[in-house]
């Protein structure tokens, strides 16, 4: 039996972020075994078009067992599986300076899609092991929305939306607190830590 992989997914930095700690997080776990499966991390651009194409391809190219994308929520204190992707794009302007509004993400796609991850077991675990989390009802409208809502059409497209699949925004790490103070913050061992609790609830 060939082994179990996991698809790992984080982002360049964006806007006024010097640094993106999702980056950190996918190169500290790539290549790990977690659970019954192997980590392959990815950093992805955060431009709407190229990174739905990317996450496209790694998809029907490698065909994961699992898929978890990571994103910064700079903010949020909890660390928080989002639970639907909707399809629009909207907001602040990508990496290359496009600026949607009101945009289908797939014009021939559902309004929505629910993750497939274990959110509520996922949360159940952090909070167990005493790091701040909760369900998120909303992954926002911008590049990270577009890329977990890319993830699961493809996967129904490929007849394979059984797999789990899904999105985790977490909080700013203490390095970029230290450019932008506003912001709560985490360790970044933490950070991986709880990422990594989070890949163990996936089957």
């Amino acid at each position: 039996m060939s082994e179990k992989q996991i698809l790992l997914t984080g982002f360049e930095p964006f806007l006024d972020h010097p640094i993106n700690p999702t980056e950190e997080v996918v190169s500290a776990l790539n290549g790990q075994q977690v659970g019954p499966y192997k980590v392959q991390g990815e950093v992805l651009p955060v431009v709407f078009d190229e990174a739905g194409k990317a996450i496209t391809e790694m998809i029907r190219e490698r065909q994961p067992d699992a898929i978890v994308s990571l994103g910064l929520a700079a903010g949020r204190v909890n660390v928080t599986p989002e639970r639907i992707a909707i399809n629009c794009r909207d907001g602040a302007v990508d990496n290359e300076g496009v600026a949607w509004k009101d945009a289908p993400i797939e014009q021939d796609g559902k309004a929505a899609y629910f993750s497939t991850l274990p959110i509520r077991k996922m949360v159940d675990r952090l909070v167990g092991a005493k790091y701040p989390a909760k369900i998120s009802n909303t992954a926002g409208t911008y590049v990270c929305n577009n890329v977990m809502y890319q993830t699961l059409y493809t996967l129904e497209q490929e007849g394979r939306s059984h797999i789990p699949a899904g999105f985790i925004h977490i909080p700013a790490n203490h390095e970029l607190a230290c450019h932008q103070p506003k912001y709560a913050s985490w360790s970044t061992s933490d950070l991986i830590s709880s990422i990594k609790l989070c890949l163990e609830t996936i089957e």
